[in-house]
C-alpha cells in the first residue's frame, strides 16, 4: 500500500523530530559531570558561572559572575563549534582564542557526549 520510499521518509522524519530531545535527555545525564562547578539556574554561580542561556551568549559574560580568567574580554559567542572545541580541551581552546588560560579542567573526550551536552545547553534558558 505505502511505497518503500514513503516509509523511509516517514522513519527519517520521526528520527529527526525525536533526535533533538533524545540528545538533550542524554546531555542532562552528561551534565552531572559539570554540576560540581556549574548550575543551570540563571544568576546562581558556583566555582564556574551558571550555564543558563549560555548557547548564543558572548563568552565571559554571565551576569554576576566575576571570576573569569581565560574568557575575560572574549570576543566570540558560544555556538556549536565553539562549545565543541572548548569542551574537548578548555585550556587549549582558551589559549588559542584569547591567549589566556582557562580554569576549567574537565575534558569531554567522547564526541557523542559533547554533542549531547551542547543540545542540552541549548534547552537551558
Amino acid at each position: 500500500m505505502f511505497s518503500r520510499k514513503f516509509i523511509v521518509l516517514a522513519v527519517a522524519a520521526t528520527v529527526a523530530l525525536v533526535g533533538g530531545p533524545a540528545l538533550a535527555d542524554h546531555g542532562e545525564k552528561v551534565f552531572k559531570k559539570c554540576k560540581a562547578c556549574h548550575t543551570i539556574k540563571a544568576g546562581k554561580h558556583r566555582v564556574g558561572p551558571s550555564l543558563a542561556g549560555v548557547f548564543g551568549r558572548k563568552a565571559g559574560t554571565a551576569e554576576g559572575f566575576k571570576k573569569y580568567k581565560g574568557l575575560k574580554g572574549a570576543d566570540w559567542t558560544w555556538d556549536d563549534a565553539n562549545l565543541n572545541e572548548y569542551l574537548t580541551d578548555p585550556k587549549k581552546f582558551a589559549k588559542k582564542k584569547a591567549g589566556k588560560k582557562s580554569s576549567m579542567v574537565l575534558k569531554l573526550k567522547k564526541k557523542k557526549d559533547r554533542e549531547h551536552i551542547i543540545e542540552y545547553l541549548k534547552t537551558i534558558k
